[in-house]
């Protein structure tokens, strides 16, 4: 199922707000609904909108107080404020404007043209964040490779040394307990260079034209023991007759790996059950990862993919970063929905060439 897109109303007309809520749902958005400047302004963190329907006169906090802070936030300023006003002279549109309001209509208008520019704000804020993403996925390969490049060689000398100290220090000696954890921590970071190298190498694949229920099975073979040990209720719901899709299948795989190592791992107590969907969805083969775990805080959920950054108390990962440019360089998708205590869900989208 595609990601609704979700639009914030507000207006203190209620009978406008009803009208914009039923007009936008039956075209496939998610809405929520704020009646002054005040409720608006809480609102937004709290559901974060794609877009924002902005009416102008309001009480207690206008609309264009509530635009200039929006704007004037570093968290809230790429959001799209499309401002509803009664006013119609230029001046008043000139103003709304320039505080930085992304479009402007006046009252009353044509639900068709306002449903035009919700589409056309939608359409620029998808195209800005997939640019942004592929500058921050740029910037991260380089930081990356100069991390390896510069750690890599001072690190195998520490560990050299460290061995060598390790294995001339007499039984008994109180510093050999140091050294053999300086050795395990250096081996920690040896490992971790040489999946960032990976990393680096993730583009070489070889594709061919796949049944993705194929891969699903032969990755959660990998888990066989895990699951049992652990009690985790696996659950698969895989669409029969699915379109192949020309994928690598060694790279696509360690991406499930990773998404239902991490499953496991977050599901400590309680009921485990890890639920695995495939379907088709438009032009895109649809995979959902699902489990009933700990679940990942709001505050880490939106840097969950960068590197050497996790949900996980024991310590980072890359595990999820392969997962991301592994189906980036499949043209794909990955997002993630979470609530703490509850689980979390992955949802990877394959573009499906049509005949």
């Amino acid at each position: 199922m595609e990601k609704k897109s979700k639009i914030l109303i507000v207006d203190d007309a209620m009978d406008t707000v009803e009208l914009l809520k039923k007009r936008f749902r039956s075209e496939g958005y998610d809405t929520a609904e704020a009646y002054n400047g005040e409720e608006a302004l809480n609102k937004v963190p709290e559901y974060d909108p794609d877009l924002i329907v902005l009416d102008v006169m309001m009480p207690k906090i206008d609309g264009y107080q509530v635009c200039q802070r929006l704007k004037a936030d570093e968290k809230t300023k790429y959001i799209p404020i499309l401002m509803l006003t009664a006013k119609g002279e230029v001046e008043h549109k000139v103003k709304g404007l320039d505080i930085g309001a992304d479009d402007y209509m006046s009252k009353p208008f044509d639900y068709k043209e306002l449903s035009a520019r919700v589409r056309s704000l939608l359409s620029i804020k998808a195209t800005h964040k997939k640019k942004v993403e592929e500058e921050k996925t740029g910037a991260l390969e380089q930081m990356m490779d100069q991390v390896a490049h510069e750690i890599r060689n001072p690190l195998t000398s520490i560990g050299g040394f460290a061995r060598k100290v390790f294995t001339r220090l007499p039984e008994g000696d109180p510093n050999k307990k140091y050294m053999q954890m300086i050795i395990e921590d250096v081996a920690v970071l040896e490992s971790m260079i040489k999946q960032l190298i990976e990393l680096k190498s993730l583009s070489i694949s070889m594709k061919e034209p796949s049944n993705i229920n194929d891969v699903i099975k032969d990755s959660l073979k990998v888990f066989e023991q895990d699951v049992i040990q652990k009690a985790v209720n696996v659950e698969t719901d895989l669409k029969d007759n699915l379109p192949l899709i020309t994928v690598d299948k060694k790279l696509l795989k360690r991406a499930f790996c990773n998404l239902i190592k991490n499953s496991i791992e977050a599901m400590e107590t309680g009921t485990k059950v890890l639920k695995i969907i495939s379907r088709l969805s438009g032009d895109n083969l649809e995979l959902q990862f699902s489990d009933t775990g700990k679940g990942i805080s709001k505050d880490k959920i939106k840097n969950i993919f960068d590197p050497l950054v996790t949900s996980k108390v024991y310590g980072p990962g890359l595990g999820l970063t392969f997962a991301l440019k592994i189906i980036q360089d499949h043209k794909g998708t990955i997002s993630v929905e979470s609530e703490s205590g509850k689980g979390t869900t992955f949802t990877i989208r394959l573009p499906v060439k049509k005949p």
